[in-house]
């Protein structure tokens, strides 16, 4: 399938690699070139990418942990109250944080003409969006579990709500994901009007979220404007749910809030994706 696939786009960039225009122009050096040059493009950095900003989101809280719940050592009682309020609102921020990457490897598809190359393949067009959102929910799953075993050592207890905040996260990793790739493709190509973008909406979503403060007690209007952020809901389930708390009212409006938003958004992304690539 990848040598029928080579072998395809060969054809239509025969003209455009350096080395065919000296005469290679038998199909087998085709083939090695274009796979040679394949190996250059970003598409195979972005897992990298995503990882690359996953692991920025998952590691630089774990030095707060001691300092978060340091004072609460000699109250136990006190002590877990921090870390429910704590680690949930973290695992929350790396959901949302972990969808930023692959648009901006979009951005770099877009500058080195691999869309353009994507054209002449049989692969879905669907496919071709999913892999990065399901590449870039599993990485987030192990970094996940890495906080939580860091948070395990400052006395962090382990509910079977966590596989319920699993489900929340990935539903708002894939829904920022697609986002963000949707995004990155109706910007063209410009880099810096896409990055004004996402730098524009990540503070303020993190601030509404009430990521690392609940919004209770916050004023009034800020309370009304979280309930227009999707990491809001995230935030609350997943702070109940890490209590031991599963059929909470928080827990359905994710549920009911989140779902609807990623159907909506993975459609609009995959309708964007195959008019880039039709």
């Amino acid at each position: 399938m990848m040598f029928s696939y080579l072998q395809l786009a060969a054809r239509s960039e025969m003209a455009h690699l350096p080395c065919l225009r000296k005469g290679a122009t038998n199909e087998r050096n085709a083939r090695h070139v274009l796979a040679c040059e394949a190996l250059r493009t970003p598409t195979f950095a972005q897992p990298c990418l995503g990882i690359r900003w996953t692991l920025d989101a998952a590691v630089i809280p774990c030095p707060i942990y001691p300092f978060a719940t340091g004072p609460a050592w000699r109250c136990g009682a006190q002590h877990h109250a921090v870390l429910d309020e704590f680690l949930p609102g973290i695992l929350a921020l790396l959901a949302f944080s972990s969808g930023i990457g692959p648009g901006f490897t979009v951005i770099f598809e877009l500058q080195s003409g691999l869309i353009e190359r994507l054209r002449v393949t049989p692969t879905a067009r669907l496919a071709l969006l999913a892999g990065p959102i399901l590449a870039n929910v599993v990485a987030m799953f192990v970094f996940d579990a890495l906080l939580i075993v860091v948070g395990m050592l400052f006395g962090f207890q382990l509910h079977l709500g966590l596989l319920i905040v699993a489900v929340l996260a990935g539903l708002l990793a894939a829904t920022v994901t697609a986002f963000s790739m949707g995004l990155a493709l109706r910007s063209g190509g410009e880099i810096q009007g896409f990055a004004a973008v996402v730098n524009g909406i990540n503070l303020p979503v993190l601030l509404l979220g009430g990521v690392l403060l609940p919004l209770a007690i916050g004023p009034l209007w800020l309370r009304v404007l979280g309930h227009f952020d999707p990491l809001y809901y995230l935030v609350n389930a997943a702070r109940s749910l890490a209590e031991g708390h599963l059929a909470t009212t928080s827990t359905w409006q994710a549920f009911a809030v989140l779902v609807p938003l990623c159907a909506i958004t993975v459609f609009w992304a995959a309708r964007t994706y195959q008019k880039a690539v039709a």
